[in-house]
């Protein structure tokens, strides 16, 4: 447990929820820009002193939100070829990002450069689940023996993820099945054991 997810009183739960739940629902309609505190208060009924009771922001109180709603949206693959499984990832994430949801991400990405206080928000309940989740399947390469063990989870997800957040947030290149293959293929060629 962290300090961003201590136990709540079932009242201030309830508040929590709810104002997760209008943020979410306000993301949805319209990004970032829709989730404005009068927004959220307004749509949840929670009283705007009550939001910073619970959130230094609104960008953290929205990545809170958007963190929570796609924990579970990219379910890792699992064919038995953990090479494929990587690859399958990489396209699945492409076009998370190529989507409205990825718009939503670049917002969430963007404002927080700006809102240090929502950055932690944004790593505890987006970035580290979706890095653990990677981190599962780079294991499975590992223990195959076609990855090399001396390149940790960490650095992999950064090499084989990294270009697609890049490409999300500058648009120098398409976020497509094929992109991404070719930015799996060029990383896991210089990641994997040679024979």
């Amino acid at each position: 447990m962290t300090e961003l997810t201590r136990p709540l009183s079932p009242r201030s739960a309830r508040a929590h929820a709810t104002a997760l739940a209008a943020a979410r629902a306000l993301l949805g309609e319209g990004g970032l820009p829709a989730a404005t505190v009068d927004a959220i208060s307004l749509r949840s009924g929670v009283s705007k002193a009550t939001l910073y009771k619970h959130w230094p922001s609104r960008t953290a109180l929205a990545a809170e939100a958007f963190g929570r709603e796609m924990a579970d949206a990219l379910p890792l693959p699992s064919t038995g070829d953990p090479r494929a499984d990587l690859v399958e990832q990489v396209r699945q994430v492409s076009a998370f990002y190529a989507g409205a949801k990825g718009e939503v991400f670049a917002q969430l990405l963007a404002a927080c450069v700006t809102d240090p206080s929502a950055a932690p928000y944004f790593r505890e309940f987006f970035l580290d689940g979706r890095r653990a989740a990677i981190s599962v399947l780079w294991q499975r390469l590992v223990e195959s023996g076609l990855a090399s063990p001396t390149v940790d989870a960490e650095t992999a997800t950064d090499l084989l993820f990294g270009p697609l957040i890049f490409r999300r947030l500058t648009g120098h290149a398409p976020l497509t099945f094929a992109e991404a293959d070719a930015i799996s293929s060029a990383a896991l060629e210089g990641l994997l054991k040679r024979e």
